[in-house]
Parts: structure tokens; C-alpha cells; sequence
């Protein structure tokens, strides 16, 4: 089990790593399941389309998002795994003004059929 746990760590750190090279649609589009789900904006946008281009329409600009987990669990079939933590986010708005916020995420994650890690759940 701990085994597995690292793995979701070590997905949890590329993401973040990813993020900070290529941006923050890219990188969840690239993490996300076919079927994944985020919550943003009191909203469920479903499907890997949807979220690609849910980011794609952004007016944000210089985003940064920072997080690290602190509780993973994998289920003991090695096939699903969660995780949470606390993240930091800022961003500028179309008004120039900068945003900033911090607080939780969940994050769930499914083992694909080619034994890849991708978040079904954000």
C-alpha cells in the first residue's frame, strides 16, 4: 500500500512541476481522466473536452497554483486513490488587479486501463 501511495505522491509532484512549465490548462488537461470532473465556479465541468476548454476561455493571466498533499489513501484494489491537501493560488484579472486565495483541495484518482495515474476528480 505504501508502494501505491508513492506513486500518487510522486503524480501529485509532476502536476505541480507541470503546472509551473507548461500552465495550468495544460497541465490539467494532461492529468485528467477522459471521464474527469472539476468543480470551479460553483460549477461541474465534466469530461477531459469540457476542461480543456474550460481553460482555454480563462482571462486570468500569470496564474500560479502551488499544492502539496497531505493525506493520500489508496483503496486497497490499487485502483483508486484520493488526496488533499492545501494549495495557494494567484492570478491577474482582466482588470489588471492581482486575486489571490488559499484553501483545500481533493483530488481522486483512477488507475487507466494503460496503468497510468489520471485525477477523475478535482
Amino acid at each position: 500500500m505504501v508502494l501505491f501511495k508513492n506513486e500518487i505522491l510522486e503524480i501529485e509532484h509532476a502536476f505541480a512541476a507541470r503546472v509551473k512549465q507548461y500552465g495550468l490548462g495544460e497541465a490539467f488537461v494532461f492529468y485528467a481522466a477522459n471521464d474527469a470532473v472539476i468543480h470551479r465556479e460553483n460549477r461541474l465541468i465534466m469530461g477531459k473536452e469540457a476542461i480543456k476548454n474550460y481553460f482555454e476561455n480563462q482571462t486570468l493571466k500569470d496564474i500560479t497554483l502551488e499544492w502539496d498533499p497531505t493525506f493520500i489513501d489508496v483503496a486497497q484494489s490499487n485502483e483508486l486513490a484520493y488526496s488533499y491537501g492545501d494549495y495557494v493560488f494567484s492570478a491577474i484579472n482582466e482588470k489588471g488587479e492581482k486575486i489571490a486565495s488559499k484553501g483545500h483541495f481533493h483530488t481522486v484518482w483512477k488507475r487507466q486501463p494503460d496503468g497510468e495515474w489520471r485525477f477523475v476528480w478535482d
